[in-house]
């Protein structure tokens, strides 16, 4: 079964700012998230990928285009690893939300809570894990390395799917912009390789 590189997108001015995004159009990497970008084509120019998916939003395919290019591939679009829908909390900043009495459940028990207008994290981890599988079973041989580039809760929340880490403590995992997390899946278990890392890094055993 495969390997998986899962990308979080590089840095832009939302999460410069503090301010959250979700699936609003029009985001786009800043100067910082675009080398970000490119760090990670030339850590990975070596690693043979079969395969780049991304997250339609505009960083994440924006993050994963030098890496398609450099492997001459194209870019698979995947809707349901979108960002999470956070409905009427898009563009508004995560220091105010902070503030409010609901932000304790974000934090405290995130699997009982529903942004407004939008979805719950319960079925953000449901509809990313069932991307993830359906990528797994298609590059389905031990040696198939496969990117995704994607959003920085559907990471966590697809690693605590994997691992079988409770929804409730997937906040405690790291994942930084333009870093990648690790898996590889077989048909009985899943591994965390790596996660969080940040270019330069070795992702592959080295030869001997």
């Amino acid at each position: 079964m495969p390997t998986l590189l899962l990308i979080r997108h590089g840095e832009n001015d939302f999460v410069k700012s503090h301010k959250m995004a979700g699936r609003l159009p029009g985001v786009h990497l800043n100067e910082k998230g675009q080398k970000q970008a490119e760090a990670l084509a030339e850590a990975l120019k070596d690693v043979p990928l079969k395969a780049v998916y991304a997250s339609p939003l505009e960083r994440a395919m924006e993050t994963a285009k030098p890496i398609a290019e450099s492997h001459k591939l194209k870019i698979i679009q995947e809707p349901d690893i979108m960002d999470t829908d956070i409905g009427k909390w898009q563009g508004r900043s995560w220091r105010v939300l902070g503030l409010t009495k609901v932000w304790k459940i974000v934090q405290n028990a995130p699997s009982r809570f529903r942004f407004p207008d939008g979805e719950s994290f319960v079925e953000t981890q449901t509809r990313c894990a069932n991307a993830l599988e359906r990528i797994i079973q298609k590059h389905n041989k031990p040696k198939d390395i496969v990117a995704v580039v994607f959003h920085a809760d559907p990471i966590r929340l697809s690693v605590a799917h994997f691992l079988g880490i409770p929804l409730d403590h997937f906040q405690r995992l790291s994942c930084d912009t333009g870093s990648v997390t690790v898996i590889h899946a077989s048909e009985s278990r899943a591994t965390l390789v790596k996660i969080n890392q940040r270019p330069p890094f070795d992702l592959l055993p080295k030869k001997r």
